[in-house]
């Protein structure tokens, strides 16, 4: 299988369970749910996409022909950044990521010594072996999967976050929807702080890549 990957970089991990954990994003090109172009947000099932997964043409990003090529530049730029020592972590997203990541790049990236992870909408099955689930659903959608290591609903949407009470999940966050306008956001946070109050069950996750400056 040929891979197409937008970018690939080594940051620090902002949000979620593994805030602040040395890591590589992995960003494959193409979602089922937008087509990341704007003239087909107003219709597309997720609207809300503020990240481009358009095209091979972001940092480190290009058309990798075998999985072992893919795994090796992932080698390539956490050794460039971080070095020896620690434990490997790929970020797999988009996108959508589970179009393209398979057993066969699971597997070479395990051999290379890497931890696999992956942030999906949850609407496609996830490889055997993958080591850290995240699962973001979207309003409107049906999962395919329905456990994993962290459920992350972004907010507000359209539908409470308990709507996904059924998946099986160690940790659950709700996350402030961006947005270009500083109110809005402000307001979406102010929603989120709102809902962790009242439903203890789930924690808040911010954006603290943002907050930091770094990608």
């Amino acid at each position: 299988m040929t891979y197409r990957v937008k970018e690939l970089f080594p940051t620090l991990q902002g949000e979620g369970a593994q805030a602040g954990r040395a890591a590589v994003f992995c960003r494959f090109t193409g979602c089922n749910l937008w087509s990341g172009r704007e003239e087909h947000r107003a219709t597309a099932v997720c609207r809300f996409c503020d990240t481009d997964f358009v095209g091979t043409d972001g940092p480190g990003g290009g058309v990798f022909a075998t999985a072992g090529e893919l795994a090796a530049a992932v080698v390539t730029s956490w050794d460039g950044a971080f070095g020896p020592g620690g434990e490997p972590l790929v970020v797999c997203t988009g996108g959508e990521p589970l179009l393209q990541l398979d057993h066969e790049l699971v597997e070479a990236l395990h051999a290379s010594g890497v931890v696999v992870a992956v942030e999906t909408n949850g609407t496609l099955p996830v490889p055997d072996a993958v080591d850290w689930v995240c699962v973001s659903p979207k309003a409107g959608t049906e999962l395919a999967v329905v456990r994993a290591d962290e459920l992350k609903v972004v907010v507000p949407q359209a539908v409470d976050p308990s709507t996904w009470d059924g998946v099986e999940a160690t940790h659950r966050f709700v996350q402030p929807m961006a947005d270009p306008d500083p109110q809005v956001t402000a307001a979406n946070t102010e929603w989120a702080l709102g809902y962790c109050r009242a439903n203890p069950r789930w924690r808040l996750s911010v954006q603290t890549h943002k907050y930091l400056g770094i990608p």
